[in-house]
């Protein structure tokens, strides 16, 4: 039996098996910062993630479903697809249209989809373009106007979402109609078809869309001359521009496969439009 001596002792000497034994075992360290004004693609790859910015109520480029909460759309499969090719995982950064090019130069997203002006890229990296939509009109139930130089009148009333390309594209070729701007395209689109505006400036898969939805909303019109829309990557400036290079060989290679048209479609068709149901006018 032990005396309580040698209980004592023997007690210490676990003890101090046990400090040496956690002064051999330290913390691991901290992860160190990241190295100053790190390029684009560097970053992506280290914190393998591409933020992307996504737009509520955009079918079927970008929506939100409210029960799930989950982001769909063409946007979102294809920065999906490109995370997959990058190995990493992309996080869905909500925004709207008027605010998406400065959240891109500010760095809050890494990508976006917009179709470029000369304004906007003086802020932002526009990569080529994905594809092609077509602008559009979804005219009110019993009017009709088949050309721009028709809707370019003053007793045109026009709807629009406020900073969009859309109204852009409203004010330059049709500047003498009385253009109304609001918050989000579901309240233009509730003001054509309560009436109060002939029209709503848009784009075909767009108007589709929200056709396919509400029949009760009006008409497609696709105003002559056909005016095209591109559809490109936007992303931050900064002096390697080795993730621009990496955006455009992914869009190259799959357009030239097919796959751009691929996914416009199988999204478009979510929302129960089949190929059959595209204008001839429009073209990806």
């Amino acid at each position: 039996m032990l005396s309580r001596r040698e209980l004592v002792g023997g007690l210490a000497a676990v003890a101090a098996v046990r400090r040496r034994g956690a002064r051999r075992s330290p913390s691991p360290p901290s992860p160190p910062p990241p190295p100053p004004n790190e390029p684009n693609l560097a970053r992506i790859l280290r914190t393998k993630r591409l933020r992307v910015a996504g737009l509520t109520g955009e079918e079927p480029y970008s929506y939100k479903d409210p029960a799930s909460g989950s982001w769909a759309g063409i946007y979102i499969t294809m920065a999906q697809n490109l995370g997959t090719d990058l190995g990493i995982e992309i996080t869905v950064v909500e925004s709207n249209w008027a605010d998406q090019a400065a959240d891109v130069h500010a760095g809050k997203v890494d990508l976006s989809y917009l179709s470029p002006t000369t304004q906007r890229a003086m802020s932002v990296d526009f990569a080529n373009p994905l594809f092609y939509d077509t602008y559009a009109i979804v005219a009110r139930k019993g009017w009709a106007k088949n050309s721009w130089a028709e809707i370019n009148a003053p007793e045109t009333v026009i709807a629009v979402d406020s900073g969009s390309a859309r109204e852009e594209a409203s004010r330059r070729f049709a500047g003498n109609a009385a253009i109304t701007g609001f918050k989000t395209p579901d309240e233009a689109l509730a003001a054509v078809r309560s009436g109060r505006e002939d029209c709503l400036v848009t784009t075909v898969l767009h108007a589709l869309t929200a056709l396919k939805k509400d029949p009760q909303l009006g008409q497609l019109i696709v105003p002559s001359p056909h005016l095209r829309a591109a559809i490109c990557p936007a992303i931050p400036y900064d002096s390697d521009r080795r993730f621009r290079g990496v955006v455009d060989a992914w869009t190259e290679s799959n357009r030239g496969f097919g796959r751009i048209r691929e996914w416009v479609l199988a999204d478009l068709a979510k929302s129960g439009i089949e190929p059959g149901d595209l204008p001839p006018e429009i073209s990806f």
